[in-house]
């Protein structure tokens, strides 16, 4: 699919947010591909995770502990449909 291109795309495209969150919104799993920077940032790996929970597993580990990238977090949230970009709140 289109998300997996990243797979031999250069690392400075690998690193960059739109294309990265594109990508992965395309197909989760993308997130194996992409920059260590971009794997570290919440929102990234959350949208990944919203179209293919098993892109957890490519997220660094702090961040597979988090309870909001917990697939049954990630499908009850109701602040964003199938595929939306993740919000960003700040409270």
């Amino acid at each position: 699919t289109r998300g997996m291109s990243l797979k031999h795309a250069p690392e400075e495209l690998r690193r960059d947010r739109e294309i990265v969150c594109a990508a992965v919104r395309e197909n989760g799993l993308a997130l194996r591909h992409v920059s260590e920077e971009m794997r570290g940032d919440r929102d990234v790996v959350l949208e990944a995770v919203r179209q293919d929970a098993r892109a957890l597993q490519h997220a660094p580990e702090d961040l597979r502990g988090d309870p909001v990238l917990q697939a049954d977090s990630v499908r009850g949230n109701r602040l964003a449909g199938y595929r939306a970009q993740a919000p960003v709140i700040l409270v």
